[in-house]
Formats: structure tokens, C-alpha cells, sequence
């Protein structure tokens, strides 16, 4: 499963009736829509529910990681990772299990610290993969290292508690 893309105005989410990409606001994750709650909101081609983000967003700049803590009304698990390490890659599929199984209740986004160094150090993280919850666009807590999904989510309910 890919992560979204992201841009400074929100993510681009395919239609699942009619496939049209859509628009949707940081803002707008936690909408109610058509009786599902956390929505993304309706399809502007066919009107179908879009549902809940249940994929990763992949941050594309410091711009877009901005506007999504600022603005997100879900709280925010940030992955921050590179490519090149193997714990990283490991746990990828963790996250995405984490995203899928609480879409609608958590946005999860993926920061690559190789592309975009300057969020890495801006937020302080000495090692990776780092995992970072941030409600209203401040960070509540982090863990260092790869866990899996189980483990994430605790990380997550500890930060919320």
C-alpha cells in the first residue's frame, strides 16, 4: 500500500466508486460523512463517501507538515524514517497496519529525514525510525526504534491517556 501525497493544501484521495482524485483538506480528516466517522468528505465527480484516510500521508515538504499538524482535527503519529534503514523498512508495514486500522481516529504520516533533513532537526531526532504523536500541532510523546503495530498503538494510547 503507497502513502499519499501531500502538498502545503491537503491530500489527494482517489474516489473509491468513480476513481476521480479529490482534494481534501488537512482540516476536513476528521469530517463525519455519510455515517462514517472520521470521513474525508464526498466525491466532487459522483458524490460517493470518500471514507476515512486509512494510508500513511507521505509529507512532501516542510510547508505540507506544517499545515497538517496546524490544522489536522485527529491527532498526528508522525514516522519519522530514511530509505536506507533496514529498522525503517521493517516496521513500514507496521505503520500502515496502524493507519488502516485507525482511520477515522489518528492520521498517520510519514516523514522521510533524507529528503526533508531540516524537520528532522528541527525536531530533535537523533535516531530512526522515531515515532511522534502531536495533537494540535504539539508533540506529546516519542519512542526511538521499530516496533510493531501492537507496540505503536500503545505508544499512541500512551500519548493520548
Amino acid at each position: 500500500m503507497a502513502a499519499l501525497a501531500t502538498d502545503e493544501k491537503g491530500l489527494v484521495v482517489a474516489c473509491p466508486a468513480c476513481g476521480r482524485n479529490n482534494r481534501v483538506p488537512y482540516s476536513k480528516l476528521g469530517d463525519v460523512g455519510l455515517g462514517d466517522a472520521g470521513a474525508a468528505g464526498r466525491c466532487g465527480e459522483c458524490s460517493a463517501g470518500l471514507g476515512p484516510v486509512a494510508s500513511p500521508l507521505a509529507v512532501s515538504s516542510d510547508a505540507a507538515f506544517d499545515a497538517l499538524l496546524a490544522t489536522s482535527p485527529l491527532p498526528v503519529l508522525v514516522d519519522f524514517w530514511a530509505p536506507w534503514c533496514g529498522p525503517c523498512v521493517m516496521v513500514a508495514p507496521e505503520i500502515e497496519k496502524v493507519a488502516a486500522s485507525e482511520a477515522g481516529r489518528l492520521v498517520v504520516a510519514k516523514v522521510d529525514t533524507e529528503a526533508l533533513p531540516s524537520l528532522g532537526q528541527r525536531f530533535q531526532v537523533g535516531s530512526i525510525p522515531t515515532m511522534a504523536v502531536f495533537v494540535g500541532g504539539r508533540e506529546l510523546h516519542r519512542a526511538a526504534g521499530a516496533r510493531p503495530a501492537a507496540g505503536i498503538l500503545e505508544l499512541v494510547a500512551q500519548a493520548l491517556a
